[in-house]
């Protein structure tokens, strides 16, 4: 095979026509300037095309069962291999989805279970041993005499098919019953089964009554059983008392039999194995009396049932005032102070105490008596009751999540969890983190044959866990949701499966692995990158940080500007010879020749924003003061609990406080100094919109501005053109053959969809009466095609809406198109357009700002951009929150709170706070020690 992947004629997006080899089977990194094409290059040509030629080699019946990638604007792409892309995106949002399930760990515990585990009986917790058919034979004779008795054979149990075959050979082996599904039927009938759907087939072997002289018969009768149902026979008596005998799996003493142990009976996702009460979430949504009485401090009549305070409150206000007339209380008085008895009527009804109701109609008011329902029991009448999303999303506000009382959050059903191995159930083991659980398997002790057959399983559990831990992610639990991962957790966790993989020839390609890691845990992920490379895979990565550039066998620099500036290689070498080339930007910054300086001095304040006892997941009653008005970095190491403590706790809260939000917040304490503030803003990395039809102007409020400014014109004054008209988005102005979206979607079905131009309106948008009204020469559609740049010279003696583009201007998104798709913006560039609104609107002096990780996707140059507009924000009196592991911010920081020592339970506690200076001085302190160097100590 080739030794570089040849690409030739690379057009897509703003990559200017460019030629470029890539070695194969080297780790190669591409850097560059935020929109310079790195993304594009990456994943929109190699990725899609590498994608697209395996999809195109399956089957049209396989194809539309995977995403077909549109075809990239490319001339040729030589020496391609099967790609695989682990993007920056949260992994799964699916509650069953967990880290076990998603690093295939989960998958090897069930069958090392289903093969090794030792099965305990859950009524007396006596180890299980198998029958013999003479103990069933006694057992059951131990019945009282006259005993009717039915023996079963369950042939097939709760598996999909028609069985026709099944039931002809029973017929013909003579057997005359048959019970299918609970309900027995004659063999010599005509049963037809839907093939679709899961059936239970139990033969009737035998019936008998118990008296002396049978016990040769019930031996035969059983023998026959087990034989034809693999081991299993039922029997049951005519009340329904059922039991089930094994030849391998039975208490003795209980006479409780287990099914036969298969993988499937570990799995949650599978009724086999999940808990019955919560189908194998290991949760139940409850209304919550803290959520439906969020304010005790009020009284009914002001509104202390939340709930209840809606457009049909009256009807819920006269049955109050009706209570409150029959228990002799004042509806006046405030939820807190009424007695316990009357909160818990109130909550959960009246039980059988009738109470006398009323309603007015007609100018006169009748009376009715009946027993008080109760607030949370009526929530959850609704609630079930109900056919309309909105009404059950609008009570889903005033619920919370509980541990299944059943499963108590195991998931799993009860005999599934009194299967051991080494003394531990499978939930246990999956509670640990992945260095306990690392350590658990490295000292399990198992018997010879246990250990024969579970030796290569073992191997693969060992295997996955250590390659966790060694990206540093040795904090999770394998029970840990997918779903609460940050993306940089989910992407390293993919990265482990795939080494786990030990796949050959492919070409990997990743996105910013180094996001959410501490320059401490840089090392491991670097040592995982080279082993993919080594296992003989090229490893393509799109990374800003220097020591993954530094250590990289080539380096590719996109630029040299962004958007209609960038799409061009700058540079291409090893990273010396990048260090070298004065073209390159990136190069600059790394030889020392461009740095971000230190600021002149730190800022310092006596207001303090006071976090006391906050005790959310790993924290350990973290106490922290936040200074006011200056900017504070929050660091450490991954899982140490720093979005849990900034995110969680701070911002939650801040989000009750000041707007009375609903969101639940971490556990703390109090936060004192609230007083201090009015807003509170999370600027994170978020699209800034769903649909196509969102972009930069019509988020920040651009749009708005120019529409006003287009029926100022005497030509659209003339028509009676108003600002509607000169939207896309309603009818009026917009082209109604593509409804305003430019494009036409072709269905192909087995190919991918393709996508036209409009033949209408060719793209614009508009109609053309609409693109008839002209400023300046230019009409709507063209001014949404101009960059950030352009239209800021376009506009610069319009005043509102030149100020509003050199904020986007100043977080370095002047070269951004003011139509661009918000779909088609990096996370990163999302940020910055929310930072530009922030600092259009007037400030106050009193809010904080929130970022987690705004140098996600930045380049050096790019973060001093950042750097200055969040230094803006801070001058105007505002407070600036950040958490990041980036050091060229965190030098750049009035104030520094670092949390440790380690990740996951080893964490949560404040290891140093103070300035950057004073974090470096501090020995216990892992962002101190790699901070020296960037503060010249």
């Amino acid at each position: 095979m080739a030794d570089k992947i040849v690409i030739k004629g690379a057009n897509e997006h703003n990559l200017q026509h460019i030629d470029l080899e890539i070695p194969r089977d080297k780790l190669v990194v591409i850097t560059g300037v935020s929109g310079s094409g790195k993304s594009t290059l990456a994943f929109d040509t190699l990725y899609a095309e590498g994608q697209r030629r395996y999809v195109e080699s399956l089957s049209a019946y396989a194809r539309q069962f995977l995403e077909q990638m549109d075809k990239p604007d490319v001339e040729s792409i030589e020496g391609l291999s099967p790609a695989i892309s682990i993007e920056q995106k949260t992994t799964s949002k699916n509650p069953r989805s967990t880290v076990g399930t998603v690093t295939e760990i989960y998958d090897y515990l069930r069958l090392l279970f289903a093969r090794v585990g030792r099965i305990h009986c859950h009524s007396c917790g006596e180890e299980i041993a198998s029958w013999t058919v003479q103990q069933m034979v006694d057992r059951i004779m131990k019945l009282p005499e006259k005993t009717r008795l039915l023996l079963l054979a369950p042939i097939v149990r709760g598996r999909k098919g028609e069985y026709r075959k099944e039931l002809r050979q029973l017929q013909a082996e003579g057997f005359v019953r048959i019970r299918i599904d609970g309900e027995m039927y004659e063999l010599g009938e005509k049963i037809v089964l839907d093939k679709n759907k899961k059936h239970t087939l139990e033969v009737v072997v035998d019936r008998l009554v118990v008296k002396e002289g049978i016990e040769g018969r019930l031996a035969d009768s059983l023998e026959t059983a087990l034989r034809l149902a693999d081991g299993v026979v039922r029997v049951e008596e005519p009340g329904g008392e059922s039991s089930l005998y094994s030849e391998q799996h039975s208490c003795a003493e209980c006479g409780i039999s287990y099914p036969e142990i298969t993988p499937r009976m570990f799995s949650f996702n599978n009724p086999y194995g999940a808990c019955p009460d919560c189908a194998g979430l290991g949760t139940r949504l409850y209304f919550d009396a803290e959520e439906v009485v969020p304010n005790p401090d009020l009284s009914l009549r002001e509104g202390a049932i939340a709930p209840w305070e809606t457009r049909t409150g009256f009807y819920y206000h006269q049955l109050l005032e009706a209570l409150a007339d029959h228990y002799k209380f004042d509806i006046n008085t405030p939820f807190r102070e009424l007695p316990e008895r009357l909160r818990k009527i109130l909550m959960h009804g009246s039980g059988k105490e009738e109470v006398r109701f009323f309603f007015d109609q007609g100018g006169r008011r009748h009376f009715y008596d009946k027993v008080f329902e109760g607030v949370i029991p009526n929530l959850e009448r609704r609630y079930h009751e109900t056919d309309s999303d909105r009404v059950r999303e609008n009570l889903g506000h005033f619920m919370n999540v509980m541990p299944c009382p059943t499963c108590n959050g195991a998931r799993l059903r009860k005999e599934s969890l009194f299967v051991r191995v080494g003394g531990k159930n499978i939930q246990e083991i999956c509670a640990f983190s992945i260095l306990e659980a690392e350590q658990y398997f490295s000292e399990l002790q198992l018997a010879d044959k246990e250990l024969e057959i579970g030796r290569r399983i073992l191997k693969e559990i060992r295997e996955r866990l250590s390659f966790l831990s060694y990206v540093g992610l040795d904090y999770l639990s394998l029970d840990r949701s997918s779903g609460t991962l940050s993306g940089g957790e989910g992407q390293r966790i993919r990265l482990a499966t795939q080494v786990g993989s030990s796949l050959v020839g492919v070409l990997y390609i990743l996105d910013e692995p180094s996001i959410g890691l501490h320059q401490r845990d840089n090392r491991r992920l670097l040592e995982t990158l080279k082993r993919l490379r080594d296992l003989g895979n090229t490893v393509l990565v799109v990374e800003h940080d220097e020591e993954t550039i530094l250590e990289a066998d080539q380096v590719i620099d996109m630029g040299p500007g962004a958007g209609v500036h960038g799409g061009h290689v700058v540079s291409q070498g090893t990273p010396r010879e990048i260090l070298d080339d004065p073209a390159s930007l990136t190069g600059r910054y790394l030889s020392g020749s461009l740095t971000i300086p230190l600021p002149a001095e730190r800022r310092t304040s006596e207001r303090m924003l006071q976090i006391r006892g906050a005790r959310e997941n790993n924290l350990q009653g973290v106490d922290a003061n936040i200074p006011l008005g200056v900017m504070t970095c929050v660091t450490g190491v991954s899982g140490s609990g720093k979005s849990t403590l900034v995110i969680d706790t701070l911002f939650k809260t801040l989000s009750q406080r000041l707007y009375r939000s609903r969101e639940k917040a971490g556990k703390v304490d109090e936060i004192l100094g609230v007083e201090l503030l009015d807003k509170v803003v999370d600027i994170d990395q978020s699209p800034i919109g769903r649909t196509p039809r969102s972009n930069p102007a019509t988020y920040t409020g651009l749009f708005t501005d120019i529409r006003d400014q287009f029926t100022q014109l005497p030509e659209a004054k003339l028509r009676g053109y108003k600002a509607g008209r000169f939207s896309f988005n309603v009818k009026g102005g917009r082209c109604e053959a593509c409804q305003g979206e430019g494009i036409l979607k072709i269905e192909m079905h087995f190919l991918p969809d393709v996508y036209v131009q409009c033949e209408v309106c060719k793209g614009a948008r508009y109609n053309r009466e609409t693109l008839e009204v002209r400023y300046k020469g230019q009409n709507i559609a063209e001014v949404l095609d101009m960059t950030v740049n352009q239209a800021l010279k376009f506009f610069e003696n319009i005043p509102r809406i030149r100020n509003k583009l050199e904020m986007v201007r100043d977080v370095g998104l002047g070269y951004i198109k003011l139509g661009q798709s918000a779909t088609t913006l990096s996370g990163g560039e999302a940020q910055r357009v929310k930072l530009a609104k922030e600092l259009g609107k007037r400030a106050t002096g009193r809010t904080i700002y929130i970022l987690d990780e705004p140098t996600t996707g930045l380049h050096f140059a790019d973060i001093q951009k950042l750097l200055d507009v969040l230094q803006r924000l801070v001058e105007t009196g505002n407070t600036v929150v950040i958490i990041e592991h980036n050091l060229d911010v965190i030098k750049t920081a009035d104030h520094l709170i670092d949390l440790g020592p380690e990740g996951g339970s080893r964490g949560g506690q404040i290891v140093a706070s103070g300035t950057p200076e004073e974090v470096a001085r501090n020995t216990a302190s892992f962002t101190g020690r790699y901070l020296r160097p960037y503060l010249n100590l």
